[in-house]
């Protein structure tokens, strides 16, 4: 959102870096252990929300960058992260129907183990970024990125406890497949209020008057 000139104080500046940091950090090492657990327990939406992780921590190392930059880096730095959300949510897709022809049985008590331990990581972040939503387009898109994560983390300890009672795999793909199609909506909505922040400063610029 373009502000037109305000700027944020430095106590909220290094109070949004403090919490990008954590967030980064959290995010990266769950991303090595739902990935490995997702791949060595043939789980298509655990390592879909490994790979999920892995985006949300870039998304935060590049809010980082934005912050104390001007509505246009902050556009830019959110579009950036849209697009790579875009294509690990299309490369979610392609997995799932890779497994649905090759994949195992996933292993349905390690998918709710996992699962749980990142949604408590994912609302605990989510927590730490609610404060600062609305500190820019920046900081918005962190805070979407980790509210789908907390979504996709009950879809898959939902999708654990189906296959564990079932024995049927085809509720971790559909699961899979519905996290992959999420992170693309959420990109969507990303994009647009990139697009409008955008358009925001542009009119900031315009108004601003000649010293």
């Amino acid at each position: 959102m373009a502000d037109c000139g305000c700027k944020p104080t430095p106590a909220t500046t290094r109070e949004q870096r403090s919490t990008l940091w954590i967030a980064l950090w959290l995010n990266a090492a769950m991303f090595l252990v739902e990935t490995a657990t997702g791949w060595f327990g043939n789980s298509t939406s655990l390592l879909a929300d490994g790979l999920d992780m892995l985006s949300d921590a870039c998304v935060y190392a590049i809010a980082l960058a934005a912050i104390g930059r001007g509505d246009r880096f902050q556009a830019l730095a959110a579009t950036t992260s849209a697009w790579a959300l875009s294509f690990l949510g299309l490369g979610v897709l392609f997995d799932v129907i890779r497994r649905l022809f090759t994949g195992g049985e996933p292993q349905g008590a390690w998918m709710i183990a996992v699962s749980c331990l990142a949604l408590a990581v994912n609302v605990t972040v989510m927590r730490l970024l609610a404060r600062h939503r609305d500190g820019g387009v920046h900081m918005r898109a962190a805070w979407i990125f980790t509210r789908a994560d907390v979504i996709a983390n009950a879809a898959v300890i939902v999708s654990g406890g189906a296959v564990m009672l079932t024995g049927m795999r085809y509720f971790d793909l559909v699961v899979g497949a519905a996290i992959g199609l999420y992170v693309l909506r959420e990109a969507a909505e990303i994009l647009k209020e990139a697009r409008a922040a955008r358009l925001g400063a542009g009119t900031c610029s315009a108004q601003r008057p000649v010293s």
